[in-house]
Protein backbone atom coordinates (compact mmCIF):
# COMPACT_ATOMS: atom_id res chain seq x y z
CA UNK A 1 0.00 0.00 0.00
CA UNK A 2 0.94 3.21 -1.11
CA UNK A 3 0.41 6.08 2.21
CA UNK A 4 0.28 9.87 1.35
CA UNK A 5 0.45 12.81 3.84
CA UNK A 6 -3.24 14.41 4.74
CA UNK A 7 -1.41 17.94 2.51
CA UNK A 8 -0.45 15.71 -0.64
CA UNK A 9 -3.97 13.46 -0.56
CA UNK A 10 -5.68 16.66 -0.07
CA UNK A 11 -3.79 18.31 -3.22
CA UNK A 12 -4.21 15.22 -5.40
CA UNK A 13 -8.15 15.30 -4.79
CA UNK A 14 -8.09 18.73 -4.83
CA UNK A 15 -10.15 18.93 -1.09
CA UNK A 16 -9.51 21.01 1.77
CA UNK A 17 -7.32 19.72 4.79
CA UNK A 18 -9.92 20.44 6.99
CA UNK A 19 -12.68 17.38 4.91
CA UNK A 20 -9.50 15.14 4.76
CA UNK A 21 -9.18 15.37 8.64
CA UNK A 22 -12.90 14.48 8.44
CA UNK A 23 -12.78 11.58 6.47
CA UNK A 24 -9.97 9.89 8.39
CA UNK A 25 -12.15 10.69 11.55
CA UNK A 26 -14.92 9.24 10.34
CA UNK A 27 -13.44 6.15 8.58
CA UNK A 28 -13.64 6.77 4.79
CA UNK A 29 -9.88 6.84 4.38
CA UNK A 30 -8.17 4.29 5.91
CA UNK A 31 -4.87 6.08 7.76
CA UNK A 32 -1.85 5.38 10.15
CA UNK A 33 -0.42 7.29 12.52
CA UNK A 34 3.42 7.42 12.93
CA UNK A 35 5.65 9.37 15.77
CA UNK A 36 8.65 11.44 13.37
CA UNK A 37 10.98 13.59 15.13
CA UNK A 38 8.52 13.75 18.26
CA UNK A 39 5.80 14.67 16.09
CA UNK A 40 2.51 12.34 15.50
CA UNK A 41 1.87 12.62 11.42
CA UNK A 42 -1.27 11.23 9.93
CA UNK A 43 -0.64 9.39 7.10
CA UNK A 44 -3.41 8.41 4.46
CA UNK A 45 -3.24 4.76 3.43
CA UNK A 46 -3.98 4.23 -0.19
CA UNK A 47 -6.05 0.97 -1.83
CA UNK A 48 -6.33 1.37 -5.33
CA UNK A 49 -9.85 -0.03 -5.45
CA UNK A 50 -11.56 2.31 -2.32
CA UNK A 51 -9.46 4.82 -4.14
CA UNK A 52 -11.28 4.88 -7.31
CA UNK A 53 -14.91 4.76 -5.61
CA UNK A 54 -13.80 7.63 -3.16
CA UNK A 55 -12.61 9.49 -6.36
CA UNK A 56 -15.89 8.60 -8.25
CA UNK A 57 -18.05 10.09 -5.06
CA UNK A 58 -15.81 13.41 -5.30
CA UNK A 59 -16.70 13.99 -8.17
CA UNK A 60 -20.20 13.32 -7.63
CA UNK A 61 -20.31 16.13 -5.14
CA UNK A 62 -18.63 18.49 -6.66
CA UNK A 63 -19.40 18.08 -10.40
CA UNK A 64 -17.29 20.30 -12.98
CA UNK A 65 -19.12 23.16 -14.19
CA UNK A 66 -18.78 25.06 -17.54
CA UNK A 67 -17.95 28.51 -17.11
CA UNK A 68 -20.83 29.71 -18.26
CA UNK A 69 -22.87 27.74 -15.33
CA UNK A 70 -20.38 29.45 -13.31
CA UNK A 71 -20.56 32.78 -13.93
CA UNK A 72 -24.64 32.72 -13.96
CA UNK A 73 -24.55 30.89 -10.36
CA UNK A 74 -22.28 33.85 -9.20
CA UNK A 75 -24.66 36.77 -10.91
CA UNK A 76 -27.56 35.18 -9.50
CA UNK A 77 -25.61 34.97 -5.90
CA UNK A 78 -24.87 38.41 -5.98
CA UNK A 79 -27.84 39.75 -6.67
CA UNK A 80 -29.09 37.29 -3.69
CA UNK A 81 -26.51 39.13 -1.89
CA UNK A 82 -27.82 42.74 -2.79
CA UNK A 83 -30.90 42.43 -1.88
CA UNK A 84 -30.07 41.04 1.53
CA UNK A 85 -27.61 44.07 1.94
CA UNK A 86 -30.94 46.59 0.97
CA UNK A 87 -33.13 44.59 3.80
CA UNK A 88 -30.29 45.24 6.52
CA UNK A 89 -29.84 49.03 5.79
CA UNK A 90 -33.45 49.47 5.96
CA UNK A 91 -33.89 47.59 9.41
CA UNK A 92 -30.88 49.87 10.45
CA UNK A 93 -32.91 53.36 9.13
CA UNK A 94 -35.90 52.61 10.89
Amino acid sequence: MKRLSIKEYARKHKLSIYNVIKMTRIGELQSATVEEEGKEVVYILLDEAKEKAIEEEIILRNPPKSLKEENAMLKAEIKRLKKELQACRKRLKS
